[in-house]
């Protein structure tokens, strides 16, 4: 069976990993198509795979994180410099995101269809994600520092983290989900809400929800997808102007 995605140009052909008989990465989220028993969809042509996942991940989706506007997925990062920093995981990605062109605010596909909370072996209680961490002072050299309780590296407050705010265990999103199938994040169950917390994404408080699909236009898209260009047109003709001063000067 054949289909169009908006990010390719030819059609693309479902397969199983297994009948591809190669290891393929995913352009929508850049990692490889490991689960032999998948659907992967394919342009040969063009060497162009994708998970099934973020094949069929909606064109907009309007995220608790951020509250304002809807995000849109866009094939590439049309900044300059050709890749974005996502604001949960706060990697560096150069393929799918899910994006608000007015605030410059970015998501990795699984990062914004993250389980509302996990369980882990390492603690005996359930851990639910939060948009921003809020450093505890400590005792100590490191006291405006906070570590993942999982691999011990510093965990940046402004970036996602899931807690148990109870036991002060705090761990990367990275680290508490690496047995989370992608693809399954999002939960539809009525009964789920957003985890209260103090603040909001931007000030290091508040908890996680679902992603609710919003209505939008194709029209609608055009004009968020022409602004995102406008913002970046502009942002290449300051830098041009300010090095044409630098070096006339």
């Amino acid at each position: 069976m054949e289909y169009k995605h908006f990010s390719h140009p030819h059609n693309l052909v479902i397969h199983r990993v297994y009948e591809l008989s190669q290891q393929v990465n995913c352009f929508g989220c850049n990692s490889s198509c490991d689960n032999t028993t998948a659907a992967v969809h394919a342009c040969h042509q063009c060497n162009f795979f994708l998970h099934d996942h973020c094949a069929n991940a909606g064109r907009y989706v309007k995220h608790p994180s951020h509250k304002p506007h809807p995000l849109i997925l866009l094939p590439y990062p049309t900044y300059a410099g050709g890749s974005f920093i996502c604001n949960a995981c706060g990697l560096a990605g150069k393929s799918f995101s899910y994006c608000c062109t007015l605030c410059e605010f970015d998501l990795h596909v699984g990062c914004a269809f993250m389980p509302m909370s996990v369980t882990h072996v390492t603690h005996q209680h359930k851990l639910s994600l939060f948009y921003g961490v809020p450093v505890v002072p400590r005792r100590g050299s490191n006291m405006d520092l906070e570590y993942c309780h999982i691999c011990r590296k510093v965990l940046e407050g402004r970036h996602w983290a899931y807690c148990c705010q109870g036991c002060d265990f705090n761990v990367h999103t990275a680290c508490a989900t690496t047995e989370v199938v992608p693809g399954l994040y999002q939960d539809d169950s009525p009964d789920c809400g957003a985890t209260e917390g103090q603040g909001t994404a931007a000030d290091g408080g508040g908890g996680g929800g679902n992603v609710v699909e919003v209505e939008l236009t194709e029209e609608d898209l055009i004009r968020l997808y022409n602004i995102k260009l406008q913002m970046q047109l502009a942002e290449q003709l300051a830098q041009s102007m300010a090095s044409l001063s630098t070096h006339g000067g």
